[in-house]
């Protein structure tokens, strides 16, 4: 392949981020249905308050293999392939959800939902697919615009419960499977725009202008992955941040509907609160993304890790219940998310060698799923112990990696945060 005018490049890349948009505001509705009933079904399904939360395990849990699974392909069959591959897996876990709910099989909804986690993990991958042609002092813009227009399934899908629900009835199938039939479509028409759009593939383009198009990975992926994060450790320490950030949030967001409970917050209440706090997590990505590229990935790392220990001494500190400290922790923990997050991913967009760039972003993603689900199940433990101040201690613990990560990509070669992507 020959190199290409920049300005056929520039072409590409506006061409990709808008399909990028597009397509994950279109799958992100598929997918947070999903999460919205997930654990509503798994109930109906089973019979059992303490299996309801085993669907989400396992839509996470799927999400980590499917990182590293949608990193090794990409690798050799570029993003485009990738994403498309992940999204319909997802929506065939999505049906088989359905078919569970209609058979009534626990054990056939778990996998349903796991399989579901590659829609997570291929949305979560799209704002890499963002970086591969972005000028470097525009990446994390364009990263941070594919992580904001999640806003518009966070948002809209759960509201389409009811007339998924609806459909369901019509359908004759159970109600509670309508939110994944709803899904599966939703997940197959991002996958369509992918596929149709997202042409040329911008990571295959990429390697073309750095003239190793013809030149296959060598190595296993992880060989790869892990012979990149020894060669570099501020690209080790993003990783740290990426996985430290999540695993704070996750742990304090999903034990506090259990917290306002106890205090007798109404259900409306207890929505806000959790609508509040995904507001923060996505709806000013691109302000994240413009402040990473001005301020610099340390120093946004900096300030995401503060706004997380801020909003963990304000929920921590919330007495039982509604209040407004925990209304505004909760919006904090999610925009403190938004801020590290997007400094995080620009950071391994940027010092991934473009070689083994899906690899690293698969393993990075790969342990972002993996620790949100050991935090996941360490919140319940902590809470029935000590209670909910002591979960927001722990998260506390926990943003000391942003804090390092911080540290160590200041001290490191092009520390402010956007050196060029070197080649394996």
């Amino acid at each position: 392949m020959t190199a290409t005018p920049a300005y056929d490049a520039a072409r590409v890349h506006r061409r990709t981020v808008l399909t990028l948009v597009v397509a994950q505001a279109v799958g992100a509705i598929g997918i947070t249905i999903g999460i919205a009933t997930a654990s509503l079904l798994a109930r109906e399904v089973s019979g059992s308050e303490g299996q309801a939360g085993l669907a989400q395990t396992t839509q996470v849990l799927g999400a980590a293999v499917a990182a590293y699974g949608l990193g090794r392909v990409m690798a050799t069959r570029g993003r485009r392939f990738g994403q498309v591959a992940g999204l319909l897996v997802g929506a065939s876990g999505a049906a088989l959800a359905v078919v569970a709910g209609v058979v009534v099989s626990m054990p056939l909804l778990l996998v349903g939902t796991g399989l579901l986690g590659f829609t997570s993990a291929a949305n979560a991958a799209a704002r890499y697919a963002a970086t591969d042609l972005a000028p470097t002092e525009t990446r994390a813009r364009s990263l941070s615009l594919v992580v904001w227009a999640t806003t518009v399934g966070a948002v809209v899908g759960p509201n389409l419960s009811g007339v998924s629900g609806a459909m369901a009835r019509r359908l004759g199938i159970p109600e509670l499977t309508g939110p994944f039939a709803l899904a599966a479509v939703g997940m197959v028409a991002a996958a369509l725009i992918i596929a149709v759009f997202m042409r040329p593939d911008p990571l295959l383009f990429a390697r073309g202008l750095a003239g190793v198009a013809d030149v296959a990975p060598t190595g296993t992926s992880w060989g790869r992955a892990t012979s990149a994060l020894r060669a570099d450790p501020a690209l080790a320490a993003a990783v740290l941040g990426l996985a430290s950030a999540h695993a704070v949030m996750v742990s304090v967001m999903i034990m506090t509907p259990l917290h306002m409970e106890h205090g007798g917050a109404e259900l409306r209440v207890i929505g806000f609160v959790i609508s509040g706090h995904v507001l923060g997590m996505f709806a000013f990505s691109p302000l994240m993304g413009w402040l990473v590229d001005r301020c610099g990935r340390p120093a946004m790392l900096f300030a995401g890790a503060g706004v997380q220990l801020l909003s963990l001494l304000l929920a921590g500190g919330s007495p039982e219940g509604s209040s407004w400290q925990i209304s505004v922790g909760l919006f904090l923990l999610g925009l403190g998310w938004s801020a590290a997050t997007v400094a995080a991913s620009a950071t391994i967009a940027d010092r991934a060698p473009l070689e083994a760039s899906t690899d690293v972003q698969g393993v990075a993603d790969m342990t972002m799923w993996l620790t949100a689900a050991g935090g996941g199940a360490l919140s319940g433990v902590i809470v029935a112990s000590w209670g909910y101040a002591a979960l927001n201690g722990f998260g506390g613990l926990l943003a000391g990696g942003v804090v390092l990560a911080a540290v160590v990509t200041a001290a490191a070669p092009g520390g402010r945060g956007a050196p060029e992507k070197v080649e394996a």
